[in-house]
């Protein structure tokens, strides 16, 4: 399998091109610093990755900046801290705040020139506007939560994006799905039969963040430590 085989790249946005982490981590300080017991980074991701899939389980439809904002409330009330409502809101709006890794803008433009380019992700569409604006990138079609009214790894989110890219004559074949998360993007992808691209940003740090964690790991179809690594391997296929 080669990377020059496919015509499209859908992608995950947030833990794949934009730094959720560093930008949930900044934005939970004013909750997190005033918890009963220290908590590490990976414990403060690890809690966030609980109660955000708790709640997007529970209400699908919700908007991801609001699922932000409950997520926020359970986390305090976990730690020990008051938390006002307002907080939570901000929490929740501090999404356009996050930050894109250092490899996200230059790859993109690399990639842009070679594939079309597609958004499936776990957000709202006001949020993804502000995220967007970091990127450097006109995508060729973007699909949310809230225009699904779910949220991955509920295979429907998948199945929505494949009967839309369906209508712009992109068949299954030629889609290579591109996330870092296992738990929301590469096992449904694999159970629904796509290839998929992992980009291992966490890959020298322990467990799985603000994911949540699988037992039974699914294999991608390749395996990248950043978008730079995926660039310059597809660049290198072209120059055989």
């Amino acid at each position: 399998m080669r990377l020059s085989q496919f015509k499209v790249l859908t992608f995950d946005c947030y833990g794949t091109l934009i730094d959720w982490e560093t930008g949930m981590i900044a934005a939970l300080a004013p909750i997190s610093s005033r918890s009963r017991a220290p908590l590490s980074r990976n414990a403060i991701l690890e809690a966030h990755a609980r109660a955000e899939s708790m709640q997007q389980r529970t209400t699908p439809t919700m908007p991801y900046r609001d699922v932000l904002a409950v997520v926020a409330k359970r986390l305090g009330e976990q730690w020990g801290v008051a938390v006002s409502w307002e907080a939570c809101v901000a929490y929740g709006q501090s999404i356009g705040s996050w930050p894109a890794f250092a490899d996200t803008v230059d790859a993109l433009a690399y990639l842009k020139r070679h594939f079309k380019l597609i958004i499936l992700s776990n957000i709202d569409n006001e949020s993804f506007a502000a995220s967007n604006r970091r990127l450097g990138v006109d995508f060729d079609a973007v699909y949310t939560a809230q225009d699904i009214g779910s949220y991955k790894p509920a295979h429907g989110n998948f199945a929505y994006m494949l009967d839309r890219l369906e209508e712009l004559d992109v068949r299954p074949s030629e889609i290579l799905h591109v996330a870092e998360s296992l738990f929301h993007d590469h096992a449904p992808a694999k159970a629904i039969g796509l290839a998929s691209c992992w980009i291992h940003r966490r890959h020298a740090d322990e467990g799985s963040g603000a994911t949540m964690p699988l037992a039974d790991l699914p294999k991608a179809n390749f395996r990248f430590t950043s978008l730079a690594e995926l660039v310059h391997a597809h660049r290198n296929e072209l120059a055989l």
